[in-house]
């Protein structure tokens, strides 16, 4: 092992005196001298080249905003604009390499109107460049030289708004009424055979998680291609309360029982268990809950077991359950009075 440590010591140094000794050969230095006067004047030619004049083109983005809904502009609108510039090297290789242009935007709606078309003047475009380019840059020509934005009239529709999202309450707490949405209507502008085929929009997806409480939330509307809105976002309130639960002992009633029959049931009466907000406790009574059996149902039933159900009930009660959900029942015919 020491023997073999030993091997490698020796390589590494004659290794190293290796490379000394060909870095002192005279080839070496003179090769060494040679790219360093190459480096030094390749650096002095490019300080030279970029203090003279060169032209170039360049090009900057066009955006269009405050289109109103119920245009559209045509496809054909122009996206860029390319310039032609003047200035020293230096300069134009900061346009190309550092600074970006940002985009020219357009206010549609400060634009004058030309029948069925918005025009920016030669004028107003110029004056946009002019305002990204260094002072000492000339601007020797732009094209396109004005614009003409062509659009076309849409028709409109006014649709409900919906909740779109998944709500997930505390334990206890339920959502305890309507979600509501305001404006609940809203105008869309696009082409009539689109516009048959919409019914609603919906707002974008909202997750709400853990609620506990009334939420208010500001939520856009999910995009549709090729229609526009008349307004961006909704306001969504989402009732969110603390729920308990009440019992009720409700009769099971029998209705347009005709006079020749008798009905008889087991059981007559049942638990109805209501999942309701504590602001509703005190208003859930017996008399808003309702269980009537048309006597049509008992006919076509030959099991003698009818399912029940609540036949009405307040609109914020949701969840509820009866025990025994089921009753029995024997239908008689009453015997004749000679």
């Amino acid at each position: 092992m020491m023997s073999r440590l030993n091997g490698l010591v020796r390589t590494f140094q004659s290794t190293v005196t290796g490379m000394k000794a060909f870095l002192h050969r005279q080839r070496w230095k003179e090769a060494l001298i040679f790219f360093c006067f190459v480096l030094l004047s390749f650096g002095f030619w490019l300080l030279q080249s970029l203090q003279q004049e060169y032209e170039t083109e360049l090009s900057i983005p066009l955006r269009y905003e405050n289109v109103p809904a119920n245009i559209a502009l045509a496809p054909s609108v122009a996206k860029q604009v390319r310039i032609h510039v003047k200035d020293k090297g230096s300069a134009l290789l900061n346009y190309t390499l550092g600074q970006k242009f940002r985009s020219i935007t357009l206010d549609v709606q400060k634009l004058r109107k030309d029948e069925m078309r918005y025009i920016v003047s030669r004028s107003m475009l110029q004056d946009e460049i002019s305002k990204q380019l260094l002072a000492s840059t000339t601007l020797t020509l732009f094209e396109p030289q004005a614009l003409s934005l062509p659009f076309d009239e849409q028709k409109s529709k006014e649709v409900p708004v919906v909740f779109n999202g998944s709500i997930e309450t505390e334990g206890g707490f339920l959502v305890s009424g309507d979600i509501l949405i305001s404006p609940s209507m809203v105008t869309i502008y696009g082409s009539a055979s689109l516009l048959d085929s919409i019914q609603e929009v919906r707002t974008e997806f909202l997750k709400i998680e853990k609620g506990k409480k009334t939420l208010v939330k500001n939520a856009s509307l999910e995009a549709i291609e090729g229609v526009a809105f008349h307004t961006e976002g909704v306001s969504v309130t989402i009732p969110i309360e603390e729920y308990t639960e009440k019992t009720l002992t409700i009769p099971v009633r029998f209705v347009q029982v005709p006079p020749q029959y008798t009905i008889r049931s087991f059981p007559q009466e049942v638990e109805v268990s209501c999942n309701i907000p504590v602001s509703k406790f005190k208003m859930l009574t017996e008399e808003l809950l309702v269980i009537e059996i048309p006597f049509r149902q008992l006919e076509e039933n030959v099991s003698g077991s009818l399912a029940i159900d609540l036949s009405s009930r307040p609109e914020w009660l949701k969840t509820y359950r009866i025990d025994p959900n089921k009753i029995e029942f024997l239908l008689e015919q009453n015997a004749r009075i000679p």
